[in-house]
């Protein structure tokens, strides 16, 4: 069996533990037994997820080009605009030494990486593409991330949209801010100016249109997370 399997497996575990809570003492203690679950899941999926073993698309897995589906929770689009909110920029802030802002142009001059690599999604689709972008292992190097950082908040301008990160995960080396897709900057449907893209969490944890790293000592949920997907949101 593999992780996905696993993990899906472990999905149908979760729902019936939450039909099991749904006695006469009610919600409050399908959401302690939900929590526990969630719990004992994260600890598995940390034992399970390993840091130094880098995702590879297959060579005969086709390209979703512009089939790669677009999603964002404002009612349209979400795009940068200038002549109201000025020249983007992102921000590197939090536990770090020098906080950092940077011009999609300061962004695109730094040491970057480009990685042909599956996403996944929640709903069970995988699609494939090409991202170029800036690690934020780099990022957190080049603003002094301090020692007492833990976790990670990517934040956006879609609607105040953001999720939180396990530091681990956010410094596995495929762990990107992008701003490059199969070879051209992004496009409003797919994050831009920038988002971040990362195999080793589910797409929801991919935060788009990307305005802040903040690093943190402890988490902070999620959009998604705070409304009860998984918090962890590893593959």
């Amino acid at each position: 069996m593999n992780r996905r399997r696993f993990f899906l497996a472990g999905g149908t575990s979760l729902s019936a533990l939450y039909l099991a809570a749904c006695n006469s003492e009610g919600p409050r203690t399908a959401q302690r037994l939900l929590r526990l679950a969630e719990h004992g899941n994260e600890h598995v999926e940390r034992l399970l997820l390993r840091h130094s073993a880098m995702d590879h698309a297959p060579a005969s897995a086709p390209d979703a080009g512009g089939a790669f589906p677009q999603y964002y929770v404002s009612r349209s689009v979400p795009v940068w605009n200038e002549a109201v909110r000025g020249k983007w920029a992102l921000e590197v802030r939090g536990l770090v030494k020098q906080p950092l802002r940077l011009t999609l142009e300061e962004l695109a001059r730094m040491r970057s990486i480009t990685q042909r690599v599956n996403h996944y999604c929640v709903e069970g689709w995988t699609a494939v593409a090409t991202w170029t972008g800036v690690r934020v292992s780099e990022l957190a190097r080049v603003a002094g991330v301090q020692p007492d950082a833990a976790y990670v908040d990517f934040q956006s301008f879609d609607d105040d949209y953001h999720e939180s990160w396990d530091l681990e995960s956010a410094m596995h080396p495929q762990t990107i801010v992008a701003y490059g897709m199969d070879g051209h900057y992004l496009g409003a449907g797919h994050g831009a100016p920038a988002r971040v893209h990362s195999p080793v969490k589910i797409g929801y944890k991919n935060t788009k249109y990307l305005t802040r790293v903040v690093f943190l000592p402890t988490r902070n949920g999620g959009y998604w997370s705070d409304q009860g997907y998984e918090w962890y949101g590893g593959v």
